[in-house]
């Protein structure tokens, strides 16, 4: 077992040469993010108000296909936003993955709402489906007033956050169909997600409302940030306004007609995003070369590497394996990260963090066995790096 180990460990030392320490992604600033921050310094606006915070949304929404994007600080805070303009309220429930990094349940209790957990499908690692249709038809009930009730809690299901885990599509079609037919908003944690699709649409973009994140450790980053994109134009302008503290338009004057917040990215994230989103095209590029890389030699030792699904594309944010049981997988995270390369188990599932354990979920099944044997593994984009802009 450990010989096959030192193969794995070894593999992934080549495809990033002459570092002694293989991280499992990091950022690369080699486009215009200098210049853009020095044009951001020399401006005066570094707050949230200033020209790369507009120019931002107006990329995001031209990579996505959404019709507005809203530049928010991070992506928990993304979440957060899209809840309440959405109408989740307080004491309604929101069903969501317990295979999923907390800043998902995080959000939801931001609320003051309650999380359910669904279960995922093994190949997509994403909400599934049929879980869902499975957990609706035992426990929820439409009710005169046209929305949907947990028959158990009595709360109202106000709204439904799969997350695409990874960056791998998950089956969101059918999700959204079962939301209409429940009458439930769909909200998409697409935080790892950004240059992924399914057919020619964009994750983020099939829900009422997606959400993106930035974080340093995304495939695009600037240091902390998020985005809400949306087709709605009404759910967009009141997100832009509750995210600039609910303050009304004046020259001079404070006044404010909502509780507001202040989640604005600010002009400084804003470059920096600006200029990693002028590179993304060559860091998917990049990323998915070194995905095939894994995949080849994978396939060659017998070990078992995560790919995107029929009909969908996916970023490889963070590259996956699976291995055989839970004390291979910590075999595995033993002998790789005491020799020079950094990998990661999939996140404790939220069912079994303390201020969760006694929220419902179903059995969770494909849940427990992904976390049993997943693995992330180095996922950089790798340099030198094609088709730069200068």
């Amino acid at each position: 077992m450990e010989q096959s180990f030192e193969a794995v460990t070894g593999f992934i030392k080549e495809q990033f040469p002459g570092q002694d320490f293989i991280p499992l992604h990091a950022p690369h600033f080699i486009g215009n993010e200098k210049k853009y921050l020095l044009d951001t310094i020399d401006s005066t606006f570094v707050s949230s108000v200033g020209a790369y915070v507009n120019r931002f949304e107006e990329m995001m929404a031209e990579i996505t296909g959404a019709k507005h994007a809203i530049a928010i600080v991070n992506g928990t805070n993304a979440l957060h936003m899209a809840m309440i303009v959405c109408g989740v309220a307080a004491g309604d429930e929101v069903l969501t993955q317990a295979l999923t990094f907390i800043a998902t349940a995080n959000a939801i209790s931001y609320i003051g709402a309650q999380s359910v957990f669904i279960d995922v499908d093994r190949d997509t690692m994403g909400m599934s489906p049929v879980a869902l249709a499975a957990f609706l038809e035992q426990y929820a009930e439409k009710r005169a007033d046209g929305f949907t009730y947990n028959k158990t809690t009595g709360k109202k299901i106000a709204a439904c956050i799969p997350m695409h885990t990874f960056g791998f599509p998950l089956r969101i079609g059918e999700i959204a169909a079962l939301c209409a037919q429940w009458n439930i908003v769909l909200i998409e944690d697409a935080a790892e997600s950004l240059g992924s699709y399914i057919g020619d649409k964009h994750t983020g973009t099939t829900g009422r409302v997606g959400t993106f994140s930035f974080n340093g450790n995304k495939t695009v980053t600037c240091g902390g940030g998020g985005a809400l994109v949306t087709d709605d134009d009404a759910l967009a302008k009141k997100a832009k306004h509750l995210t600039t503290q609910a303050k009304v338009p004046h020259r001079w004057e404070f006044v404010h007609d909502d509780i507001g917040y202040n989640y604005r990215m600010p002009n400084l994230n804003a470059a920096l995003a600006c200029a990693q989103l002028e590179q993304l095209p060559a860091f998917l590029d990049n990323k998915r070369e070194l995905a095939e890389n894994y995949k080849t030699f994978f396939a060659g030792i017998g070990m078992s590497f995560v790919v995107e699904t029929p009909g969908t594309k996916a970023n490889y944010w963070l590259n996956a394996i699976l291995l055989d049981d839970l004390e291979q997988r910590n075999a595995f995270l033993e002998y790789s990260n005491g020799n020079g390369v950094m990998t990661r188990p999939v996140w404790e599932l939220m069912n079994r963090l303390p201020m969760f354990r006694h929220y419902q979920h179903d059995s969770l099944e494909n849940s427990i066995w992904l976390a049993d044997r997943l693995v992330n593994i180095p996922s950089s984009v790798r340099l030198p790096l094609k088709n730069n802009k200068d």
